[in-house]
């Protein structure tokens, strides 16, 4: 015969358990919705870079519109901050940006870290590592997209701020010091 039986019980089976298998999945992705992480919007900017560094309006909108979301106190979220598991993917993303540098928090550290921060910014914007390539794909944070002329800005205003810290302070206490070990050879 041209039709076997079996063929239809196997499959039938397998649909069964491909139905049973989704919706265990989609109970999964309803339940995790109820479990949010905490959201980055303090807005504590009692240690704000500004407060002690002149930032001009058009540095001021860079950072706001390249930076803020995951290197400050308060974080802008897109819808899908809200939908599990890229809620949990996000929160991660801005702890690991404020861990490395939050300009909310930036005068709080010492003057020699404030200074390998700003050497850390050009580096980072210069070799085009930062804002991540995940921030602005398919088009998303379109502002985060810097022509070169914002990243020359950016890095223009970075490297004057270093110029200002070695205007003001002894070459000594902007080395940051390795615990145990050497300063790091002078540049």
């Amino acid at each position: 015969s041209l039709i076997d039986p079996l063929f239809f019980v196997t499959n039938f089976k397998s649909i069964k358990m491909k139905k049973k298998i989704l919706l265990a999945l989609l109970a999964v992705f309803v339940v995790i919705q109820f479990f949010q992480p905490a959201k980055n919007d303090s807005d504590d900017q009692s240690y704000h870079i500004s407060k002690k560094y002149e930032v001009p309006a058009d540095v001021a909108t860079i950072l706001k519109g390249a930076c803020d979301d995951c290197h400050s106190n308060k974080t802008e979220y897109p819808w899908y901050a809200y939908v599990q598991p890229a809620a949990w993917w996000l929160a991660g993303h801005v702890d690991e940006g404020k861990r490395k540098l939050n300009l909310s928090k930036f005068t709080s550290l010492k003057v020699a870290l404030q200074n390998h921060k700003f050497e850390e910014i050009v580096e980072m914007v210069e070799e085009k590592e930062m804002p991540l390539k995940s921030y602005t794909w398919m088009g998303l944070h379109s502002e985060a997209n810097l022509s070169d002329t914002q990243r020359q800005t950016l890095v223009n205003w970075a490297k004057a701020q270093m110029d200002t810290l070695k205007a003001h302070y002894p070459a000594d206490s902007l080395i940051l010091k390795r615990p145990g070990g050497p300063p790091p050879p002078a540049k």
